[in-house]
């Protein structure tokens, strides 16, 4: 089912901005029609607000509910010189990151035939988590690249900041009961807020071995989130 808003601004881009920002959806995601172009003006209306509308519609392709499988990634196993070579390239990034850190971060680099783990500890370190912990994921990822210089396997390195990892599953897992109830008991479908793949993947394995609910994804990345829903035996 398509889903049509006309979005105002005063130019086409912040229009069309403000809708994508009330659909939460990437522009790929929708069509668009110029309804009110700001270089059409006459020289009467010179002195009144400039507006520009647009029509925004979701593509339907865009919306449809499917299963989300997740595979696991398949792992590379690193050799003792590769995972020496990672660790020292890893160490070594980090001696001189933790200077810029509050007094008295630490850090610890643990090595394993497939990726190597690293736990950043420190009692001010917010900030490098970020929000739903986008600014530790996005700091794992050039710890990967780091790691992996001058090896020609590819590294994966494991990051955590004060523990957060464990903190987020456990609300993530809380959520998916809480959420399960209540669709439960109102029989309604309940749509989650966007998160990433490894957040969904909590949510799909917590709530799998429940017999009277199910989950399905909408949208694409990164706007991508979950569906929770009774199962069709269980709507009446």
């Amino acid at each position: 089912m398509e889903k049509t808003i006309i979005s105002e601004g005063k130019t086409t881009n912040e229009a069309i901005e403000n809708g994508l920002k009330i659909l939460n959806v990437p522009k790929n995601c929708v069509d668009i029609k110029v309804l009110e172009n700001e270089d059409k003006r006459s020289f009467f209306s010179i002195l009144t607000p400039r507006i520009v509308k647009v029509e925004m519609t979701l593509k339907e392709a865009k919306v449809s509910e499917e299963k989300e499988t997740i595979k696991p990634k398949k792992e590379i196993e690193l050799i003792k010189e590769e995972q020496e070579k990672a660790k020292e390239n890893t160490e070594k990034f980090l001696q001189e990151f933790i200077l810029k850190l509050p007094e008295g971060t630490n850090y610890e680099v643990e090595t394993t035939t497939s990726h190597i783990n690293v736990s950043i500890t420190s009692k001010e370190l917010g900030y490098l988590i970020g929000y739903r912990g986008e600014t530790l994921y996005a700091l794992q990822n050039i710890l990967s690249a780091i790691a992996g210089k001058g090896i020609e396997n590819r590294v994966r390195v494991i990051l955590d900041i004060e523990g957060y990892k464990a903190k987020r599953e456990k609300t993530l897992e809380e959520l998916a009961e809480k959420v399960a109830k209540t669709v439960i008991r109102t029989k309604k479908t309940i749509k989650l807020e966007p998160m990433q793949a490894y957040e969904r993947k909590i949510i799909h394995s917590k709530l799998q071995q429940n017999s009277r609910i199910d989950t399905t994804s909408v949208g694409e990345e990164p706007h991508r989130r979950i569906v929770v829903s009774l199962k069709n035996n269980y709507k009446k």
